[in-house]
């Protein structure tokens, strides 16, 4: 009988994904990670309804507290991005750091079990011809989280299964109805963790960065409001931002050395070009030329036409065919192929 190892969060596609197995004839092991304390489907009421899931299906239920990692890795992280102007995606550096690759250490190390499940929405392929193991998007384009996937190894990828990639969410909740799991009809969480958490990003960010007043000024240095902190803000940021004109004003810079939020027009957000640090290759092995793809600069933005241009030092320019909006520096850029995640990595702070 195959093990694996599922994490389950207490929502209803890890519980799903974990009944889905079991009921293939796989020798299921339930692992929740404590990353902190607090409200979320994360945290308590999560690891609850994990334990439960876990004794409904009559599998092991394991909780390993890696609270400390998920602070390095997450909090300090995003508190230290905030506070240099940028806008870190922590949810692509925790499913590296955080989850896959601590749950695929337990698991090999203390469950004998070298195959992990989530019940992300995203798809597995093993690609012969370039040896390497692709990642492509879920079935369900609503619900895809290749992009947050990005990051992942090749070692990972490869003992990796996900169960939902193939359904719809309403599959999903119709699956675990069946199954009469407890979650079947949990909510679905909105929110990143933390802002489940603290109620918001900006309660979040107050905790650990104080007040720092400063000016809203336009591209010439003219003063029009002013502000109580630039992690307060993001590029291509458009509502909230305490200040009137004769047309919508868009924050294009986060200025830390003045201390000052510019912002212009939406034709001075517009950008023909960015570069991407640390950079993961996924379907194929990094190029020597450049290539053809398209991009999302966003989790929810709209796959665009891109030539993605190989540099030196895990380092790529991406040149779009169409200027884009709301390129922010500390977000994830992951370019395709069709539905194949070819890489991905972090946007640059602009010079």
């Amino acid at each position: 009988m195959k093990k694996v190892v599922v994490g389950l969060s207490g929502g209803v596609d890890s519980s799903t994904a974990a009944a889905i197995l079991h009921h293939q004839g796989y020798e299921v092991i339930g692992l929740t990670l404590w990353l902190m304390k607090g409200k979320g489907q994360c945290c308590s009421e999560g690891m609850v309804d994990a334990a439960f899931i876990c004794e409904q299906l009559g599998v092991p239920h394991h909780i390993v507290d890696i609270r400390d990692v998920f602070q390095t890795h997450i909090v300090d992280f995003l508190v230290t991005g905030y506070g240099a102007g940028i806008t870190p995606l922590p949810c692509s550096q925790c499913n590296k750091t955080v989850k896959f690759s601590p749950m695929l250490d337990y698991a090999q190390q203390n469950l004998d079990c070298h195959q992990i499940a989530t019940g992300h929405y995203a798809r597995i392929r093993y690609d012969e011809t370039s040896d390497r193991y692709q990642l492509l998007r879920a079935l369900d384009r609503n619900k895809d989280q290749s992009y947050f996937l990005y990051d992942l190894s090749q070692e990972v990828l490869s003992r990796v299964v996900f169960p939902l990639g193939e359904l719809n969410k309403s599959d999903t909740r119709k699956i675990a109805a069946d199954h009469g799991l407890k979650t079947a009809d949990k909510p679905e969480s909105q929110d990143l963790c933390l802002v489940e958490s603290n109620g918001s990003m900006r309660a979040f960010l107050d905790k650990y960065l104080a007040p720092k007043p400063g000016n809203i000024v336009d591209l010439d240095g003219k003063v029009l409001g002013q502000h109580d902190g630039i992690h307060h803000y993001t590029i291509g940021q458009r509502k909230g931002l305490g200040v009137s004109a004769a047309e919508p004003l868009y924050v294009i810079e986060l200025d830390t050395v003045n201390n000052r939020v510019v912002v212009g027009d939406r034709t001075k957000v517009c950008k023909p070009e960015c570069t991407v640090h640390s950079v993961n290759w996924v379907a194929i092995a990094a190029p020597n030329t450049p290539i053809r793809a398209e991009v999302q600069i966003r989790y929810r933005s709209a796959p665009e036409p891109v030539t993605v241009i190989p540099l030196e030092n895990q380092r790529v320019r991406l040149v779009f065919d169409e200027p884009q909006a709301s390129i922010t520096p500390g977000q994830a850029a992951v370019w395709y192929e069709g539905d194949k995640v070819l890489g991905g990595g972090v946007i640059e702070q602009f010079s």
